[in-house]
């Protein structure tokens, strides 16, 4: 039985957990072999969501393998250069190239913008938006030695489409990779590279179900309305739902849209 995307290389960041895993595993199933990484440890003292764990990172590993894929997975931080440098070399040295990325991984902080601290915006901007901008900045070279017309799709959020109130520097963070990936798009038109960008809103994972502070957040009355999206059942997406997304601009299906952005947020960025 063949997959969509048998003989493909596909590069992901924070597959230790949530949607990146699931990206991982669903693309392994659909034939693909799979780079990744995540840091599998605390990324901040300031998150109020549990961190992912070496442990998380192994299985991963163990479920891809398990659908049948092969993966170079290792555990980093893309704030690190050089780490993604050596990963995204050696995946191509034992893979033989690379088709699609996945700039997926992210944190998030909460607090009023007079209230943060300067690690709370500093760690958020560089995870975010530097760690993004490693990603594209290693793997796109390689898409282009090797003449791969394939894509990238960047995960940015519904608050980098519609700011969130406790969330100035997530939302900022959101809002630059955003403008990241339209400036990428239109460079690398002419090299066969498509650049999209996703803007899921609560998706079923740790990072939003188990957040303490979100709790807190959405229970203030007075904030309530900047919340709620027009779709109340179900308030949340899928792991699925988000990969399907995924899987579909990585597609030949998608092989006229760049520069695109698609929101998964039930609405909540039209309110």
């Amino acid at each position: 039985m063949t997959g969509r995307f048998d003989g493909a290389v596909v590069y992901i960041t924070g597959i230790a957990r949530g949607q990146g895993r699931n990206h991982a595993v669903r693309f392994a199933q659909e034939g693909a072999a799979v780079i990744g990484m995540d840091i599998a440890g605390p990324i901040a003292d300031h998150t109020t969501y549990p961190a992912a764990t070496p442990e998380d990172l192994d299985e991963t590993i163990r479920l891809v393998e398990e659908a049948g894929g092969s993966i170079l997975a290792r555990q980093g931080d893309t704030r690190d250069l050089e780490f993604q440098e050596r990963l995204v070399a050696d995946g191509v040295e034992r893979f033989g190239r690379l088709d699609h990325v996945i700039a997926n991984a992210g944190v998030l902080t909460w607090g009023r913008i007079w209230e943060l601290t300067p690690e709370q915006f500093d760690d958020v901007m560089a995870v975010n938006v530097r760690g993004t901008w490693n990603t594209l900045r290693v793997t796109i070279p390689v898409m282009i030695e090797h003449g791969i017309r394939g894509s990238i799709t960047v995960v940015s959020s519904s608050a980098g489409l519609k700011a969130m109130p406790f969330q100035a520097s997530y939302s900022a963070s959101k809002f630059a990779i955003r403008g990241m990936a339209q400036s990428a798009a239109k460079e690398l038109g002419e090299q066969g590279i498509r650049v999209n960008t996703i803007h899921p809103y609560a998706v079923n994972t740790p990072m939003a179900f188990e957040d303490t502070k979100a709790s807190e957040v959405f229970a203030m009355e007075r904030f309530m309305p900047n919340f709620v999206p027009i779709l109340d059942k179900p308030f949340f997406s899928t792991c699925d739902e988000v990969t399907d997304m995924v899987m579909f601009l990585c597609s030949d299906s998608a092989k006229t849209i760049t520069a695109s952005e698609f929101s998964m947020d039930q609405g909540s960025v039209k309110v």
